[in-house]
């Protein structure tokens, strides 16, 4: 039986991996920049040295394998990521190959969301819970949903896409191709535009708006009234299809809870009846920017 895995959380900038025993203890990590200008082998290459150099600190013992994940849409089968739109080059690129053959190991390659799912469930938030949705709300807006302890992929490994999620019929045009999607509403980049629109100064960045807002500015508290509302919108909508204990959020915007919690937690409740009469967990997550390296580690020790 193995003693460990590595996860790796690949994203459009950064890159970081870490060693994780079988019970979860994590045993060494590493991260560092993506080198973008020198394209995805340069990528690959750099994912490649940062197993390696977790694998050669654990010489003794027995390695399950490498889970990998990362933006974009991935034929699991097949281990190709069909559409990457963060990472130039990747796109029709056999990532799992490529990884496999330079590292002679198991590699296992996952929606990064989903990875971030499966660590909340293994190690975080969702410990003892078997069914559970992960919303990530970032640049864009993210999502994994567990079932009986494993990710749910759908046919095509879609399943999750949680961020296209129409909360605004005739809302604001997103690049998926829809109108309204959650993720033009209540992501890190949304809050920037709607503080845009509302004139309270150019390119300021969630965070900036979030300080604002603590500040007692009406127009940045505006904005995060949205962001709840729309929160409050999907959840009840999730919460009446899966009828699961547990939903939670986790990413950087969820910095802001306390000034989003109230809208969202009065839209769900008009929102969903049964959320009304029997409400389920709706809770920050709580492993942070470790979540996808967790998950991502379990995926080779779920089957070792």
């Amino acid at each position: 039986m193995a003693d460990y895995a590595i996860g790796v959380d690949l994203g459009g900038t950064n890159l970081r991996a870490a060693a994780i025993s079988r019970d979860g203890k994590m045993l060494g990590k590493v991260a560092g920049a993506i080198p973008v200008n020198g394209g995805r082998d340069a990528v690959i290459s750099d994912m490649v040295r940062s197993v390696e150099t977790l694998r050669d600190g654990l010489s003794g013992q027995n390695l399950a394998g490498v889970g990998v994940g990362m933006p974009g849409f991935i034929m699991l089968e097949s281990g190709v990521v069909s559409v990457a739109p963060n990472l130039p080059g990747f796109e029709n690129f056999a990532v799992r190959d490529a990884i496999e053959k330079r590292l002679g190991t198991t590699v296992i390659l996952e929606n990064d969301a989903n990875s971030a799912a499966l660590g909340e469930k293994w190690m975080g938030a969702g410990r003892g819970t078997g069914d559970l949705v992960l919303l990530t709300l970032g640049t864009g807006i993210g999502g994994g949903i567990i079932v009986n302890g494993r990710v749910l992929h759908g046919v095509l490994g879609m399943a999750g896409e949680l961020g296209h999620i129409t909360v605004s019929p005739n809302g604001y045009p997103c690049g998926c191709g829809n109108n309204g999607c959650v993720e033009k509403y209540a992501s890190a980049t949304a809050v920037s535009a709607m503080a845009q629109l509302l004139n309270l100064g150019q390119g300021l960045s969630s965070e900036e708006v979030f300080h604002l807002a603590k500040g007692g500015n009406e127009r940045a508290r505006l904005i995060f009234d949205t962001v709840g509302e729309a929160l409050g919108i999907l959840l009840g909508n999730l919460i009446n299809t899966f009828n699961f204990p547990l939903y939670l959020l986790g990413g950087g915007l969820t910095a802001a809870w306390e000034l989003f919690e109230p809208a969202m937690k009065k839209e769900l409740t008009h929102r969903s009846f049964i959320y009304r009469n029997n409400p389920p967990r709706v809770e920050r997550a709580a492993l942070g920017g470790d979540a996808g390296l967790y998950g991502a580690a379990r995926l080779p020790l779920e089957n070792n």
